[in-house]
């Protein structure tokens, strides 16, 4: 076995990049998890900090500016890591940090380490390997106060010359020491060599490997530690062990956490609906007004239909993304989320999922983009990747108004029977991600998760305005990436429901010559209703003669054999946008007009139920019906999501792979579904 002296000499350089005063000063931000790092780095970039994707990978990386001083000071925000040995992408892409080998990312003129002053000595491993690089370190000694509480003493002047570098105390969430830290970056942005301490003497070399390659590093730490830490001899953490007894419990635990979730998925769905219908009605106050400016016709369509439109529908998912993440982002700092996992570990290896997939799963019931982008806490790709591939076959709220359309044509006058179908739906869609699950890691992604090994926190009050930060950040980060690639989809959707223009049917002459006759007599309610019948016969023309028209027609000897008509066909191209889109646009084809939706649901089951196929045949028998709701449970009828995906992924793969399988999935078990029903409706 090799060993591994701690070299701490190498810091008497400043670093390769470090001796040039002008341009950027560039410094990366280091630290185990659960450290305060982001709270640090949130401190001193306010919220001038941004989110991106290292090129080629998956990894985020943070990075904002310190604009004090001559020379603007970079700082980049590493993900949380234990060791540089690379064992996984987060460990890989630090180490190439170091070296200047990340990707979009040079060599580092400084590290900056967030270190937990009340476990010095499990910080200081990683630093023991950071000090080996030739880079000048300033150790960040974070949750001072919460050393303070628990009667342990750091001597920062002793640690500073046991380690070599400068070494400074802060409480970062509430802004203590912030002062210093942001003094040392500008003071060695602008003079480097000037700043350095003198330096202790070199440590001694390896001598107590014990057959282990970290032993000495584990020997250094704890001697550092020994001399600069005086800590209580007896345990701090009764209290700490005693809340465990309960939280990480396997029955009372899983108790715990249910009603925890049960909270968070209640305030997804609920009060996310209130913000949700502002911006829905602000976007369509704002395309009202917008269209008094424009005249009428594909420039007035384009920018209210199309670009309005589809940002209002972008930005309606905004209110349960910052809703699950300003939860998600007080549940970890509070300390608790890494006791859910742990709890939820045990029943969701069963699948081959860790148990730090349930959270996301459970959200994607309000909606899957978010719960995507929440699978950022699941450490290992790959079970990171199927949980993400899983997500959008849980039900979520956007498919609501297609089984509530469905059920009420089902079963109008038996609420109870209804509501089974309802619950079968919400079932179906959990037993087809678990399935999916259990099959994906054991053939495109073979292999069992990997044991859960965390480090359970302490528990913290959380930091609103931390969390308040980060849910800022993450929102941000949808906006500006998936958001763009959404509204691309919708203004092309719209394209397809527009192109090409066709002259109104003769009916609609007609109806408004009615229209105005109706009116000379004096009786404007018929004539009110006959014009709006005539935008209805033309809106129903132009969509059935648009190119989402014909991809409707292409696409029915496809569709047929599930008990589908080009109608409908119609609507699951249009559905593509949004699921609960084809409900609006069965309106519009069958002839109830989107506006009349709107006030009248139940003139849409009846015109449904009355819908007639060219041979005379009722169109929404049972057998259609309970396939129509199949296939909308299991097909990825949501192209945002598509987009989302591939912002996780970092491949239009992943994505393409998804909705491919989920489409064969939809389009087979509705088949199934529709022959067995009609069979059994003809016994």
């Amino acid at each position: 076995m090799p060993c591994y002296d701690v070299d701490i000499d190498t810091l008497r350089s400043p670093g390769r990049n470090s001796s040039a005063a002008t341009g950027t000063f560039s410094v990366v931000m280091m630290g185990n998890p659960n450290v305060g790092k982001t709270s640090l780095f949130n401190a001193l970039t306010g919220l001038n900090g941004r989110t991106a994707n290292f090129p080629g990978t998956t990894v985020e990386r943070k990075f904002g500016r310190l604009k004090t001083g001559a020379r603007p000071v970079e700082i980049v925000d590493l993900p949380g890591i234990y060791s540089l040995q690379a064992a996984t992408p987060e460990e890989r892409v630090a180490s190439a940090a170091i070296l200047g080998k990340a990707p979009g990312l040079s060599r580092p003129d400084l590290v900056l380490v967030v270190a937990d002053a009340t476990n010095i000595e499990r910080s200081l491993f990683l630093v023991s390997q950071i000090l080996e690089h030739d880079l000048p370190v300033v150790i960040v000694l974070n949750m001072i106060d919460i050393a303070a509480a628990r009667g342990i003493t750091v001597d920062v002047a002793a640690l500073e010359h046991e380690i070599g570098c400068p070494v400074i105390p802060t409480v970062a969430r509430y802004g203590r020491g912030l002062d210093a830290v942001t003094t040392r970056l500008v003071e060695w942005s602008q003079s480097p060599a000037e700043t350095m301490l003198a330096l202790p003497p070199r440590n001694g070399g390896c001598t107590a490997c014990g057959g282990c390659p970290f032993q000495s590093r584990y020997t250094w730490s704890e001697n550092v530690a020994a001399r600069c830490v005086q800590a209580p001899a007896t345990a701090w953490g009764q209290k700490t062990e005693m809340i465990d007894r309960v939280l990480t419990h396997p029955v009372a635990g899983i108790g715990v956490f249910a009603l925890v979730m049960l909270t968070v998925f209640y305030l997804i769905f609920s009060v996310a609906n209130v913000p949700m219908d502002l911006i829905d009605t602000l976007f369509a106050h704002v395309g009202a007004w917008i269209a008094t400016w424009i005249p009428a016709g594909k420039l007035q369509s384009l920018v209210v239909d199309g670009i309005i439109g589809g940002v209002g529908g972008m930005l309606v998912f905004l209110p349960q993304i910052c809703i699950l993440f300003l939860f998600l982002a007080l549940l970890e700092d509070s300390g608790y989320l890494a006791r859910a996992a742990f709890v939820m570990d045990r029943l969701m290896r069963k699948v081959g999922l860790p148990g730090t997939a349930f959270v996301p799963l459970l959200s994607a019931h309000a909606c899957a983009i978010p719960a995507i982008m929440a699978t950022r806490v699941i450490r290992d790709p790959r079970d990171r990747l199927v949980t993400i591939l899983i997500a959008p076959l849980m039900t979520c709220s956007a498919r609501i108004p297609v089984y509530a359309m469905l059920t009420a044509l089902l079963f109008p006058h038996s609420p109870a029977k209804a509501a089974l179908v309802f619950t079968a739906a919400y079932i179906l869609g959990i037993v087809a991600a678990i399935t999916m699950a259990f099959v994906l890691k054991r053939t495109l992604l073979p292999g069992d998760s990997k044991p859960l090994v965390l480090e359970l926190p302490e528990y913290r009050v959380p930091c609103l305005k931390t969390a308040l930060r980060y849910t800022w950040d993450r929102g941000a980060v949808f906006i500006r990436q998936a958001g763009t690639i959404i509204l691309a989809i919708s203004i092309t959707l719209w394209a397809l429901a527009t192109f090409p223009e066709t002259a109104p049917p003769a009916a609609t002459t007609d109806l408004r010559v009615q229209a105005a006759a109706a009116e000379d007599r004096g009786d404007v309610e018929t004539a009110e209703a006959l014009r709006r019948e005539a935008v209805n016969v033309s809106s129903r023309h132009a969509l059935a003669n648009s190119y989402a028209g014909r991809l409707g027609k292409f696409i029915e000897p496809v569709v047929e054999p599930l008990g589908f008509d080009w109608q409908i066909g119609i609507g699951i191209v249009s559905s593509l946008a949004a699921r609960e889109v084809i409900v609006s646009t069965l309106a519009v084809v069958y002839g109830v007009g989107e506006d009349s939706l709107e006030h009248d649901q139940a003139g849409l089951y009846a015109t449904l139920r009355q819908a007639r196929r060219s041979d005379g045949s009722p169109v929404f028998t049972m057998a259609t019906s309970l396939s129509l709701l199949v296939f909308y449970v299991l097909a990825m009828q949501c192209l945002p999501t598509q987009a989302v995906t591939k912002r996780e992924t970092n491949s239009w793969k992943w994505a393409a792979f998804q909705f491919a399988y989920m489409t064969g999935l939809a389009y087979g078990a509705s088949l199934i579904t529709y022959r067995v029903v009609s069979k059994l409706m003809m016994l």
